[in-house]
Formats: C-alpha cells, structure tokens, sequence
C-alpha cells in the first residue's frame, strides 16, 4: 500500500518503511510526525484519489533528525565590469521513517527497529572517525555523555575539552629522550700547494 503526501509544498509517493526527506518540521529526534494531507491512495490496480485530500486517510511516521542539506552555490557575474559575487546556502530538512500507512478502510504498518542514528555519525564511521568526531550537538538525546580534558600543544597552551561517549584512561607514554648530538670531526685545511696541512 502506498500513498502521496504533500508536505513543504511538495508532494511525496511513499509507503511503510520508507525514509524520506522533507522541508524542516517541528519536533525532536524520535517524535511522531503525522502526515494528514494524504492526496491518494493505491494497493496494487486499487487507487483512491481524493478532491483534494482522502478523507479520514494520513501516513505516520518517526522524525529521524533535523539537518542542513547540501550547500547550494549562488554566482552573480557581470560581464567586463569586475563583479564577481560568490554565496552558499544550505536549507534546513527533516530525515522522517515512515512507520504506516492508513486510510480507505486499510492499513499497512513497518514492524522494524527505527534507528536515530544521524548522518554526521554515520559519515563519521564511514571516515573512521568514529562517534567522538560528531559535535554534541548532534548527539542523539538519549546518548550520555562525559567531558574529557585533552591536552594542548605547545602551539595552543590552553586545555580543550572534548565530548566522547566512552573513555577509557590511558597512561601517558614517557617523553622521547633526544640523543645527543655526535661532534662531527674538523676537517683538515688545505694548503696551498695541494697538500694537506
């Protein structure tokens, strides 16, 4: 069973199961979202088509996360005047997992695991970076977590702090001993006559 939503402005062919991006809604990681504006309904040769709306028909759903898209260039130029003007936006999106699909007496429901992973830690696994690469920002509110002083170098003498999920100590490895410098051997004049002083 699938339907067509319209939401932002635009309008969306889904069914249970599915993750979809939309315009930014309101709400927290892992609220309900529920789709009301449900312009038709289909299950295989079946098709309700509403005017405009399926009574009594709506998709639900559970909002994964609330990001910025991808950056989109703006370029002005006007030709053989010297202007050149450069801009980027990046628009806010709401990441939503369809979880049912009701309405024309029927109703088609996802019995899978929602997972609230974003896709900044996803992008950070895939790097190698790992969950403590994300800012805390983005941490999933059900996620604890613990400050960790990190030391500085000696170009920035001051203590940073940085979120992690997990730490274990860890005991500081002993400073490298520089070794000493061999005296290299002075080396022999030569005179003039070609021989070695």
């Amino acid at each position: 069973m699938y339907a067509v939503i319209k939401t932002g402005g635009k309008q969306y062919r889904v069914k249970a199961g599915d993750l979809l991006v939309v315009e930014k809604l309101d709400g927290e990681a892992g609220a309900n979202v529920t789709f009301n504006e449900v312009l038709l309904l289909g299950e295989g040769a079946d098709v309700v088509v509403g005017s405009p709306t399926v009574d009594g028909a709506s998709v639900t759903g559970a909002l994964i996360e609330t990001r910025k898209g991808q950056k989109v260039k703006i370029f002005k130029k006007i030709r053989r005047q010297g202007y050149r003007r450069t801009k980027g936006h990046r628009q806010l999106e709401t990441v939503v997992r369809v979880t049912s699909v009701a309405g024309a007496g029927k109703t088609d429901k996802w019995d899978g695991k929602i997972d609230l992973t974003s896709k900044a830690v996803l992008d950070a696994r895939a790097r190698g970076l790992g969950d403590a690469a994300v800012p805390a920002a983005v941490t999933p509110a059900g996620v604890t977590v613990e400050d960790v002083a990190v030391k500085a170098s000696k170009a920035s003498p001051k203590v940073k702090a940085a979120v992690v999920e997990h730490a274990d100590p860890v005991a500081e490895a002993p400073a490298k001993k520089a070794a000493p410098k061999k005296a290299a051997a002075p080396k022999a004049k030569k005179a003039e006559g070609g021989e070695e002083a």
